[in-house]
């Protein structure tokens, strides 16, 4: 099979430890594989996307706890939520391998790459929770990251637009302000916590740019000015209103130009 049709296998795996094997295995191997960027794939019509497993149980946003890290139950579910980020994060990532054709070979490799890097944020975050005595799946959760990968699934231009350059890079923004919280907390688990995050922001950086390259080079290929029509993308998509503060140090090494960052802080 082609790395992308791979890639929607690995997609539609449930189990978590699975799901991440077999992204890892596709990364190690993938040059090896053919890519086939022009092949029109589709989804098994018995299997629904993503494959996740059955817990945690998904419930509107609005209903998830707030979640402090002063407690070992608040650190727990502060940390599970992440862990629920980072395992949808490797969904969206395989999905934009698959889903989308006629792209350059580099951006299949970019996004496998990323749902290797996810997967082994999941991994640090998961071996961290388990150490606290939670398994993911124990605590409730929210869809919104996928909620979004659905209504960009007809346009790759919409889908760098709103997922890793609006949900992802949201990302940038809360980390420091989590760390902060998890350093006042001062427990070991906390601090742990404090330096897996620092990897995971490393990390997201270079995520949250891919999306940002891919979306301009779609921009120029179809002659639209990438700042207004990201507002006219927004507002088609009812993306996520994004408010301050913003983290613009990483925003900037994630390839956000002033232009637009000043767009943020005005919009």
């Amino acid at each position: 099979m082609s790395l992308r049709h791979l890639a929607l296998t690995a997609l539609c795996l449930c189990e978590p430890d699975e799901k991440v094997q077999a992204v890892q295995s596709l990364w190690a191997r993938h040059k090896n594989l053919t890519l086939t960027p022009s092949e029109q794939l589709s989804p098994e019509a018995h299997l629904a996307l993503p494959g996740r497993p059955l817990r945690p149980t998904l419930i509107p946003p609005q209903l998830v706890p707030t979640r402090t890290p002063y407690t070992p139950e608040g650190l727990a579910a502060l940390l599970h939520a992440v862990c629920h980020i980072e395992f949808n994060a490797i969904n969206l990532a395989l999905d934009a391998v698959w889903r989308f054709p006629h792209m350059p070979e580099d951006y299949y490799t970019d996004w496998l790459r990323v749902a290797f890097e996810e997967s082994q944020h999941f991994e640090l975050l998961h071996a961290h929770l388990n150490s606290l005595g939670v398994t993911y799946g124990d605590l409730d959760a929210h869809d919104g990251m996928w909620h979004m990968c659905q209504k960009t699934s007809d346009d790759v231009l919409a889908r760098m637009a709103l997922v890793p350059r609006t949900l992802e890079a949201r990302g940038l923004d809360a980390t420091p302000l989590i760390q902060a919280k998890l350093r006042k907390a001062a427990s070991p688990g906390a601090l742990r916590a404090v330096e897996i995050l620092d990897i995971i922001l490393h990390e997201e950086v270079g995520h949250v740019a891919i999306g940002n390259h891919w979306y301009r080079w779609l921009c120029e290929q179809r002659g639209l000015d990438p700042l207004s029509h990201y507002a006219e993308l927004a507002k088609r998509y009812e993306a996520p209103k994004l408010r301050p503060p913003f983290n613009t140090e990483a925003r900037k090494r994630a390839g956000f130009t002033d232009t637009e960052l000043n767009y943020l802080l005005g919009a």
